[in-house]
């Protein structure tokens, strides 16, 4: 019996090396194919998709800016991956992020909130030779000291512009509230006066006005609101922005291209800077909040859930339909008469397709917009690079100031 069992063990043995080989081949053969998938490394890069209306203004900013009308090179390994350049973004900013040395301003509001900006000079001589300023908006819970931000504004002030970044109420961790207040989806207050005080200071400069995400919302519905904001302005260049917000809410519960993760996680981080300000936004007599609100916010997954209970009663909101409908931009930005980039990507987690429709209808119709769709990008990256390692300065930052160039 034993050497029966010796004899079958040595027809066999040959064999299992290679059964194995051929496993590891599969298991290896599936995580390359999982990966290309995933990293989308069969996508082929484009141009950006332009939509606008044939008018002597348009083709002669088409063709001064040929970065709009180029092929859009993401970094080959990872770059076309939505989810990695919105991580990436999200994670660190930029890459070899420069320290811009600016001023930090303070402006009081008339309900006591305390509005503060960062002011960057310029570096250099503008080519016009003219007096630009930059007013920057950035995107939610985000301030003059985030990476991306300080990108740009290195890049903007050796352009020669100068650079004023709002850094959004209760965003700043070492900046106490004055005021049971904070930033909201679409409130201009702050946005409004840090362009009312750079008018009042510089009464030579004209202004670039640029916002990047949620203040691409604030941004267009400042310029939208009251025909006397466009005034000095030259342009405007929106990134990344979602239009509607009671549209956008429905997308965001979905899990599709993993929006409802990016929710929760989103909505994590709004809780952290909510409760690092407990004592000013529920201790204050003349808060809304109450005890039942904050119990509420401890156990909120979502930013609908958040917008809910806390940020719609900074503004008296009655109802959360009501709050995302007056403080989106969509029902202003037709008003926009000065020249208006809106720049979204195609890859972008947070801003669902059906959204992108508004921006396009928008260009369609009115002559001085240009809509700008990339394929890949996700949600403010637009990084650059060969391989592996992106580039400090992304295409966004490229691709602004170059449209702001011609104005």
């Amino acid at each position: 019996m034993s050497a029966q069992v010796e004899a079958d063990v040595r027809t066999i043995s040959p064999e299992m090396p290679a059964m194995f080989d051929g496993m590891k081949l599969a298991a290896v053969a599936t995580v390359l194919y999982v990966i290309v998938r995933s990293l989308n490394l069969k996508c082929p890069t484009a141009a950006p998709d332009i939509t606008c209306q044939d008018t002597p203004l348009n083709r002669y900013l088409l063709k001064s800016c040929p970065i709009l009308t180029k092929e859009y090179i993401p970094p080959l390994l990872w770059g076309k991956s939505g989810h990695l350049q919105t991580a990436l973004y999200g994670k660190m900013g930029r890459v070899k992020s420069p320290k811009p040395c600016g001023l930090r301003k303070y402006l009081p509001m008339p309900d006591g909130a305390t509005a503060t900006f960062d002011l960057f000079e310029p570096q250099g001589v503008h080519s016009t030779g003219d007096d630009i300023t930059m007013v920057i908006c950035p995107g939610i819970g985000n301030h003059s000291e985030k990476h991306y931000i300080r990108t740009f504004v290195d890049y903007s002030q050796k352009q020669g512009y100068r650079c004023a970044v709002l850094n959004h109420l209760g965003a700043l961790p070492n900046i106490e509230l004055t005021s049971p207040r904070m930033f909201t989806y679409g409130c201009t207050w702050e946005f409004s006066a840090m362009v009312g005080y750079i008018k009042r200071t510089f009464p030579q400069t004209q202004l670039i006005v640029v916002g990047f995400s949620l203040g691409g919302n604030i941004a267009c519905k400042y310029l939208g609101e009251n025909p006397a904001n466009q005034e000095r302005v030259l342009c405007c260049v929106s990134v990344c922005q979602g239009y509607s917000a009671l549209r956008a809410q429905e997308t965001f519960l979905q899990w599709d291209q993993c929006r409802r993760l990016y929710n929760f996680l989103m909505a994590d981080n709004m809780k952290k800077i909510i409760l690092s300000h407990r004592a000013s936004l529920f201790g204050m007599s003349s808060s809304n909040m109450e005890a039942a609100d904050l119990s509420r916010l401890y156990t909120a997954t979502s930013l609908m859930q958040i917008d809910d209970n806390i940020m719609r009663k900074f503004h008296g909101h009655n109802s959360l339909k009501e709050y995302y409908e007056k403080e989106s931009c969509v029902h202003y930005i037709h008003n926009i008469s000065v020249p208006l980039l809106l720049m979204n990507s195609s890859d972008d987690p947070l801003v669902h397709q059906s959204l992108l429709t508004i921006p396009r209808t928008l260009a369609e119709k009115k002559q001085n917009v240009i809509f700008t769709l990339t394929l890949h990008g996700g949600h403010l990256g637009f990084f650059e690079g060969a391989v592996l390692f992106p580039q400090p300065l992304s295409w966004m930052d490229k691709v602004i100031v170059s449209y702001a160039n011609e104005k």
